[in-house]
């Protein structure tokens, strides 16, 4: 039985380590247009310096998280967050210092690394540290918090933007890596799993094929697209024959892991792009400053602080399939919403009343996500899990915004917006469906 003390020390260790990573992958939004201005260039040079500027964090991050599942089983999970946090800090620093484009986004790449390190092995810390109803409560508690670093990013980075620079919102990260890192001298090391390998062909064949495949769709190069999604189809084939593969595919075979993880991979391939381009829209079309554009987006912010644990509370009671319907569709009725913007996009009647909405269904949704995609595969693969289904929402947002130039026709405009709000509803929506018909589980079953 592990004591309370320890309890909270690894929750809040936990909730650091994802929070910064989180963070660091919508923080930048509000950013954008200053990069640009600043690095990039103008019309479709600039929206192209931005999508890489988002997408080579999430790029890598996807890429070896599942790596990172693997050492954090291999090696315990106390090393590998630190080995990355440290990481997560040096390459913080750099993009802080990049003097140009390519030097900044060569960095996002690299802290895209770092940032994988910390999701898996921070959420298989608390599985392996609490059991039972109290499990739930922790994962509803670390959903809550690294849920809102998606929508707080836009709220602190805009503040760091308009009354600093652009460059703050990377150095912000170092203090909160130093907090983190001195709350972690005093967690204990979990026994590692010592019969684990590390998959090295598989950790190749699935960072150069989805690097492959977001390059060609940032570029619409579509050559380089197949070339993309023929490597990533290799990767599938070699995880099938390897003895101990990055992507266990047995996993799958738990119909809600399996269901759970398609619904995960529209839901925050929205999320993703709907922030992006909302975000975008909100200083570039409206004229907001980046410190407005932040605020906007608070509540949604406030509705996940106030409600994630009680939905998760109420999943491990009632069962996650229908949270897991219902939220995202009431989300994707909040993108809807927001249609009735135009130039001016006036907050109090074309902005909140769509966002106050989104915030409720990404509320309802997103703590009974995680319980149960967790709660359906044995303790022993809370880190290989954990990273499955933080690689499969990081790919989702990298690959969606990929596609930002051809929703977008290469420039942001209103009509260009409403027909992005489409598609971020539709994503949504389907999530929402695919629960209903993929989640059969009753009850939220927490691991042992």
């Amino acid at each position: 039985m592990v004591d309370a003390p320890l309890q909270r020390r690894v929750l809040i260790v936990a909730i650091l380590a994802s929070f910064v990573s989180f963070l660091d992958g919508t923080v930048v939004n509000v950013a954008l247009p200053a990069i640009a201005d600043e690095l990039g260039g103008p019309g479709e040079a600039g929206l192209t310096l931005q999508q890489w500027v988002v997408d080579g964090y999430l790029v890598t991050l996807g890429s070896f998280i599942l790596l990172a599942g693997s050492l954090s089983d291999v090696h315990g999970r106390r090393r590998v967050l630190v080995v990355g946090l440290a990481g997560f800090a040096a390459t913080s620093v750099l993009c802080a210092l990049a003097p140009t484009g390519p030097v900044l986004v060569v960095a996002r790449l690299l802290q895209g690394v770092a940032g994988a390190l910390l999701v898996p092995s921070s959420l298989a810390l608390i599985i392996s540290t609490f059991d039972g109803p109290a499990q739930g409560r922790a994962i509803g508690r670390w959903t809550a918090w690294t849920g809102t670093a998606m929508i707080v990013g836009p709220f602190v980075g805009g503040g760091l933007v308009d009354l600093i620079s652009w460059r703050w919102v990377f150095w912000i990260n170092v203090p909160v890596v130093a907090v983190t890192l001195l709350l972690l001298r005093r967690v204990p090391e979990a026994e590692a799993t010592v019969q684990r390998r590390i998959d090295v062909p598989g950790a190749l064949l699935a960072a150069v094929g989805l690097a492959a495949a977001v390059l060609g769709l940032i570029e619409q190069w579509w050559p380089v697209v197949v070339v993309g999604a023929g490597l990533l189809v290799a990767f599938v084939v070699v995880e099938r024959r390897a003895p101990d593969p990055m992507l266990p595919l047995r996993l799958f075979g738990a119909r809600t892991f399996a269901w759970g993880n398609v619904a995960t991979f529209a839901v925050y391939g929205a999320l993703a792009f709907g922030g992006f381009v909302l975000t975008l829209f909100l200083q570039q079309v409206a004229g907001y400053s980046a410190t407005a554009a932040g605020v906007a987006q608070l509540p949604t912010t406030l509705a996940m602080l106030a409600l994630s644990t009680r939905f998760g509370t109420l999943a491990g009671r009632y069962g996650a399939r229908w949270f897991m319907t219902v939220g995202p569709i009431v989300a994707g009725c909040g993108f809807l919403l927001m249609l009735t913007m135009d130039e001016q996009a006036t907050y109090l009647t074309q902005v909140l009343p769509g966002i106050l909405v989104f915030g409720l269904g990404l509320a309802i949704t997103v703590a009974p996500l995680t319980a149960a995609i967790l709660g359906a595969v044995p303790a022993t693969d809370a880190g290989i899990a954990s990273a499955v289904n933080n690689a499969i929402s990081r790919v989702a947002g990298l690959v969606v915004i990929a596609f930002a130039g051809v929703i977008l026709g290469g420039a942001l405009d209103v009509e260009s917006f409403h027909r992005s709000l489409v598609v971020t509803a539709a994503l949504l929506v389907a999530g929402g469906l695919v629960s209903m018909v993929g989640i059969g589980d009753t009850r939220v079953r927490t691991a042992p």
